[in-house]
């Protein structure tokens, strides 16, 4: 297994999803790594400018756009088309064309729900050893980003105080997107691959009743976890999403309440030389910074009124 301490190499790297969670968090851990004779293309639809990076357009709707972005790629790192049930049907034709083009490694964002060979990145995830001689697939437990912008408990908690789950008791390993990236770009970067499937996650399991406690503590506002059955999950998502996908969440909670997300691994640790970062740390970092600037727009916007 790859670690911080094994050489790295000078590829061209092209980070597909570089707008998104993880893919922008790769470019910049990319560029932080400063390999000298490198590039790191961003790719995405709109062919966004980073730093340290080269923007170009890549749509996996749009194979016109495939040849540019591969033109000279010895490594990839793979964010599968965001809400596809099928991502295998547009992904494999791609991974045969970068393969052909001269890639030799590809990183796979997949999910510690899904194994090799399940539904939907699982295909892809069982394709990608056949199709690279040096491969990683990333596995990661549910991201701390789910409690931050406009994911469906951020959401839930900025408006009513609530994260509501079916996942009971269940206990997750929640993983910073930042670890992710780090870990993404030392198994594109170090002079061994993986070679295999990486499950990820922070230092500790919590269930959603201490995760409605820390973030309580770190915003000072109160934060409950609402208890819901498999049937009012579904029901509670039916205004955000439509009823299969509410389905399939409810499906994954249900998982979880069961005991599937119920584990830590070392991997983030053995590939960054780093621990990973613990969800009070995130918390505090992240929310309480969000909390404190929402209450001084509303301190802000209040002022008028009280002169």
């Amino acid at each position: 297994m790859t670690t911080s301490r094994t050489a790295t190499r000078r590829p061209t790297t092209l980070v597909i999803g570089a707008s998104g969670t993880t893919g922008s968090r790769v470019v910049t851990q990319l560029a932080r790594l400063a390999i000298p004779g490198s590039e790191v293309r961003a790719a995405s639809r709109r062919a966004i400018p980073r730093d340290g990076a080269r923007p170009v357009r890549f749509d996996w709707y749009d194979p016109a756009t495939y040849v540019e972005a591969l033109r000279g790629a010895d490594s990839l790192y793979l964010v599968p088309p965001v809400g596809d049930r099928d991502p295998a049907a547009v992904m494999l034709p791609f991974l045969d064309q970068a393969r052909t083009a001269g890639v030799r490694r590809a990183v796979l964002l997949s999910s510690s729900a899904i194994p090799r060979g399940g539904p939907a990145v699982g295909q892809v995830h069982d394709a990608l050893p056949e199709l690279f001689d040096e491969w990683a697939v990333l596995r990661p437990s549910w991201f701390m980003q789910n409690f931050t912008g406009e994911h469906l408990h951020a959401r839930s908690i900025r408006s009513d105080g609530v994260i509501a789950t079916a996942t009971g008791d269940g206990r997750v390993g929640f993983v910073d997107a930042d670890d992710i990236a780090a870990v993404a770009a030392r198994a594109l970067t170090d002079r061994a691959a993986p070679d295999t499937d990486l499950v990820l996650t922070g230092p500790e399991a919590l269930n959603y009743d201490a995760v409605a406690a820390i973030i309580t503590r770190a915003t000072g506002r109160p934060v409950t976890h609402r208890h819901l059955t498999h049937q009012q999950l579904c029901d509670h998502l039916a205004d955000d999403v439509p009823a299969d996908f509410a389905a399939l969440l409810a499906d994954l909670d249900r998982s979880i309440a069961e005991g599937a997300e119920d584990r830590v691994t070392d991997t983030v640790e053995r590939m960054t030389g780093r621990p990973p970062r613990s969800f009070a740390g995130f918390a505090e970092a992240e929310l309480a910074e969000a909390a404190e600037a929402k209450s001084a727009e509303v301190a802000e916007a209040a002022e008028p009124e009280m002169r």
